[in-house]
């Protein structure tokens, strides 16, 4: 595989330095990095397209804030890609009207994947070969810890591509099993992470707190359970009737695109444990008030 990476900014930096040193050094055929003061807007973004582009399977690009992003089209033409990851860690970096605008004219382009992860350890499996080739080993954690009582080893399977998995995988080492839900946390934020705190409108929360779920949600699927999560009350949850599943429209990893609300057998909401970031939205927002906080151990599904 041959992979193009276009980056900005700290943020950009730090996935490079990333990927490069985790085994992708080899796939890199160009690297190519913008200024992080551009404007906004710009008139025309000819002049930032890099000269004499490789040809390359998989474009990333990484920390470029608005329209220079629209470089993407023709690097993608001039270089063959068929394949392009751009993740959001900011609500302002691409706003999906320029998404839009992106994937249009990239649409007469034959057999062009474009996907925009948010963020970008959100990332899976799409179908697509060369997205699929670089998620194997970055994108959404993944974990395998070897315990008794206490951690004795944790291999990640899949790491966040800013680094910060192999760090906290690191840290939790030595550690009672029950403190490593919360304090995976604390090192999500002492690693830091570098997205943005900013309130996405799009789901709700900031698009930091997505990322720090998805590394919690990596522990607690490889530990069999999880320790504190919002919770259902079955027996009296409404089933949707006279409000539409409303924990599950304004739950802000669902509008991400996770399933961490559901709907069982019976037409009853259920919150998936180990993917509940407990923001407590879904707390403040049930109008029957039939969602709680519950602080003991509940087993959850591996990943898979």
């Amino acid at each position: 595989m041959r992979i193009i990476i276009l980056s900005s900014g700290e943020y950009g930096s730090r996935i490079v330095n990333t990927i490069a040193s985790r085994g992708f050094a080899q796939y890199i055929v160009g690297m190519y990095e913008f200024p992080d003061d551009l404007p906004e807007f710009l008139d025309e973004v000819d002049g930032y397209v890099p000269d004499n582009l490789p040809e390359a399977d998989l474009l990333i690009s990484v920390g470029l804030f608005g329209d220079i992003n629209l470089v993407i089209p023709e690097i993608i033409s001039q270089s063959g890609v068929k394949s392009v990851i751009v993740p959001i860690h900011d609500p302002k970096q691409i706003p999906s009207g320029l998404q839009n605008e992106i994937k249009g004219i990239i649409s007469h382009s034959n057999q062009v994947n474009i996907i925009f992860p948010k963020p970008f350890c959100s990332l899976t499996r799409t179908g697509d070969k060369f997205i699929d080739e670089f998620a194997e080993v970055f994108g959404k954690p993944k974990l395998e810890i070897d315990s008794n009582n206490i951690i004795k080893n944790v291999n990640v399977i899949r790491g966040a591509p800013c680094g910060s998995t192999w760090y906290i995988a690191e840290k939790l080492i030595g550690l009672p099993v029950e403190e490593a839900e919360f304090e995976s946390g604390n090192k999500f934020h002492n690693y830091p992470c570098l997205a943005s705190m900013g309130t996405d409108p799009m789901i709700g929360d900031t698009i930091m707190h997505l990322a720090g779920y998805k590394t919690k949600e990596a522990v607690k699927r490889a530990l069999g359970f999880a320790l504190k999560s919002a919770v259902v009350d079955s027996e009296v949850c409404s089933g949707g009737e006279d409000c539409d599943y409303l924990c599950r429209d304004i739950c802000p990893n669902v509008r991400a695109g996770d399933e961490t609300i559901f709907i069982d057998n019976d037409g009853k909401a259920e919150i998936d444990a180990a993917s509940c970031g407990v923001c407590e939205i879904c707390l403040k927002e049930c109008p029957y008030g039939v969602i709680e906080i519950f602080e003991e151990k509940i087993e959850v599904k591996p990943d898979n």
